[in-house]
């Protein structure tokens, strides 16, 4: 069985990325994760965009550390049960004083049929607060650019940690897919 989304993502991916090319985002790490696809693809596609596929999110971390040190803006793309993989590694944001950005992909939440994504997506958001993240969340699509066009400027501009939630609703119910 596979596990896949059963809503079109409609433009907000394209949104997420017009702003990640108006705040001259220049690596995009991620985990691969169905939410992301359209995004996803749209960084590996663009020439002044390093795209970084991850084993494991805190890797991305370590990442957007590397790329505030050496002058460049990443953004770190996970699902919320990454966020829990990160925790330890959240203090070195902190500790640097170092800008980031992390757009999640929430589980757990509407219509979630995997009984395990329920508990780190019902704590996600908690643990970014308790992390030191800002945290926004969009599930309407026509909210996302300016949402996220918002959270760059605080994140790149305020050298803020920043997380925007994008809610289930917004990336579609998951189903299994029998084949």
């Amino acid at each position: 069985m596979d596990d896949h989304t059963n809503q079109d993502p409609g433009g907000w991916p394209d949104a997420i990325f017009a702003q990640f090319k108006r705040a001259k985002v220049r690596q995009v790490a991620y985990v691969p994760d169905a939410g992301h696809t359209r995004l996803i693809a749209r960084c590996v596609d663009d020439p002044d965009i390093t795209d970084v596929v991850l084993t494991t999110e805190e890797e991305g971390v370590a990442l957007a550390v590397g790329a505030a040190l050496g002058g460049e803006r990443a953004a770190l793309l996970m699902q919320s049960s990454g966020v829990g993989n990160c925790i330890n590694m959240f203090s070195i944001l902190h500790g640097f004083g170092v800008p980031c950005l992390t757009l999640v992909t929430m589980r757990g939440e509407y219509g979630e049929f995997n009984s395990w994504q329920v508990p780190m997506g019902s704590t996600t958001e908690a643990a970014l607060k308790l992390a030191g993240f800002l945290t926004f969340r969009v599930d309407v699509p026509d909210e996302v650019g300016d949402v996220v066009g918002a959270c760059c400027d605080m994140a790149y501009e305020g050298n803020q940690r920043i997380a925007v939630l994008l809610g289930q609703r917004l990336i579609g119910r998951k189903q299994w897919v029998k084949r």
